[in-house]
């Protein structure tokens, strides 16, 4: 286990973020409760909301693996390889529920942070569960590159949820009200 060595502090950054992010998420999801939801948004918690404390999870769970007192390295070379597999597997759904959603109309950027790089993250951690039985080193190196990778990945969807309710939700949903109070007044103004 000599490989894991000075990788502590690493994890702990990593991890300690991934945790207050994940509470972040919740405390975030709450506020926007209390907008109207439509069907389609309640359909697209998967496709979106739920992967991203995924992916926070996920960076929360490899934090705790490495920093666990293994007796060699094999084991928690096997879990990576698990946990990649899973992850992969996981976000080629996501991809999937990406390509069939009707909220709105993706762009590049969503097809980067919601299908590819999460792909690109879990067959990292993969390879790294591979690689951790020939040259542990090196794949140490990978699952941390994996780790920032769906942080970022994480961080970069929840601001984007964020701004979506915030600044086009909350901005329909002021049209809406100014339209039917309009409508109502002229309505009233009718009656009369």
């Amino acid at each position: 286990m000599n490989a894991v060595e000075g990788w502590d502090n690493f994890y702990v950054i990593v991890g300690s973020s991934a945790g207050a992010l994940i509470g972040l998420q919740f405390v975030v999801i709450t506020l926007i409760a209390d907008s109207p939801l439509v069907r389609a948004d309640k359909e697209n918690g998967g496709t979106f909301a739920t992967p991203t404390v995924i992916h926070f999870g996920m960076v929360l769970l490899l934090s705790a693996l490495i920093s666990a007192p293994w007796s060699g390295l094999g084991a928690i070379a096997t879990i990576w390889l698990l946990l990649g597999l899973v992850g992969f597997v996981y976000a080629i759904v996501v991809a999937r529920r990406l390509r069939v959603q009707k909220v709105y109309q993706l762009v590049f950027e969503d097809h980067l942070f919601h299908a590819l790089l999460p792909v690109v993250a879990y067959t990292a951690l993969t390879i790294a569960g591979v690689w951790a039985f020939f040259q542990p080193r090196p794949a140490l190196y990978l699952v941390a590159a994996s780790s920032l990778l769906l942080l970022f990945i994480g961080i970069h969807n929840a601001w984007d949820a964020v701004t979506y309710h915030v600044l086009v939700k909350k901005r329909e949903q002021g049209e809406a009200e100014r339209r039917r109070d309009h409508n109502e007044s002229i309505g009233s103004k009718g009656a009369s």
